[in-house]
């Protein structure tokens, strides 16, 4: 069996639907391929994620809605980087994930990049944005 690297997240307000949709309605080429949900005998609240796959433009994606409250949640330390093809593109991920977000590095030439950004979005995961 080949081994495989999937990127998790964890959420810890019972909104990991609401993200995964959100990233695939936002990026092309993206769909959800599998959801599995807590039933009404927990142990999370009835109806959230146990286990999401998806894929964003092609590459696959894991999340859930975690019943433990952790003393952690997601970091800018670790993001996803995106690199678009036009300005277009990067101006409208842009402001959809900076939305209710925190702009870390807006939208700007930073000299390593045509245009780059760094945004965490309000759900708390980091993605930066590079156009070349």
């Amino acid at each position: 069996m080949k081994q495989q690297i999937t990127t998790f997240l964890t959420f810890q307000g019972n909104n990991a639907e609401e993200a995964m949709n959100f990233y695939v309605e936002l990026f092309d080429n993206s769909k959800v391929i599998n959801v599995q949900r807590y039933g009404k005998d927990g142990p999370g609240l009835e109806g959230t994620i146990v286990k999401a796959i998806f894929e964003l433009n092609g590459t696959p994606f894991i999340c859930s809605d975690s019943f433990i409250k952790h003393e952690w949640s997601f970091t800018p330390a670790v993001s996803s980087w995106v690199e678009c093809n036009t300005k277009e593109e990067i101006e409208h991920l842009y402001a959809k994930l900076s939305e209710n977000g925190d702009v870390k590095m807006p939208l700007d030439n930073y000299g390593f990049s045509k245009q780059f950004a760094f945004v965490e979005d309000r759900f708390g995961v980091s993605w930066q944005l590079n156009l070349e």
